[in-house]
């Protein structure tokens, strides 16, 4: 029988991050890097100006503490939540597809004028999602106790 891991066993809060800057927004991309989600867990919300995806991320900052207690690595659903959003674009990527998965490989900003610029959610298989935004807002927020990773592997990257 397998048990679902606890936030008291962390000795961690779940994760309420805030970026309104770049450098703000590479720490939630390296602790979102990895967060696998369905088609179906995202919306773009116009008349709030607002993008969401409910994202099953992997739990990074607790790796090293899964490694020194010896039990097998994390992940938690957080909502990954972009305001002030003004258009959405996708490449490689169908929202409709209701069985599409998708991996989340980094979040990053594309300056524009005047505050504005470009989020873009770069995916896994040369996939993309390009928010146009006023200014930037992005929020990384767990929302479930973690648990623990199906695949009980921290995710590699061979170069």
């Amino acid at each position: 029988m397998s048990e679902d891991a606890r936030f008291e066993d962390g000795g961690e809060a779940p994760l309420r991050l805030m970026a309104y800057d770049a450098e703000d927004l590479a720490v939630i991309s390296a602790l979102a890097q990895d967060a696998v989600f369905p088609a179906t867990e995202m919306r773009w919300q116009p008349a709030r100006r607002r993008f969401a995806a409910l994202i099953n991320r992997f739990r990074w900052e607790d790796v090293e503490q899964a490694a020194r207690r010896r039990r097998p690595v994390e992940r938690t659903q957080s909502l990954l939540v972009v305001s002030d959003v003004e258009k959405v674009q996708t490449q490689g990527v169908d929202p409709s597809e209701k069985d599409l998965v998708m991996s989340l490989l980094s979040v990053s900003f594309e300056p524009g004028e005047d505050g504005t610029g470009r989020v873009i959610l770069t995916l896994a298989g040369d996939g993309a999602i390009a928010l146009a935004v006023e200014a930037l807002d992005v929020v990384l927020q767990d929302v479930t106790r973690p648990y623990v990773a199906p695949s009980r592997h921290t995710p590699r990257h061979p170069e």
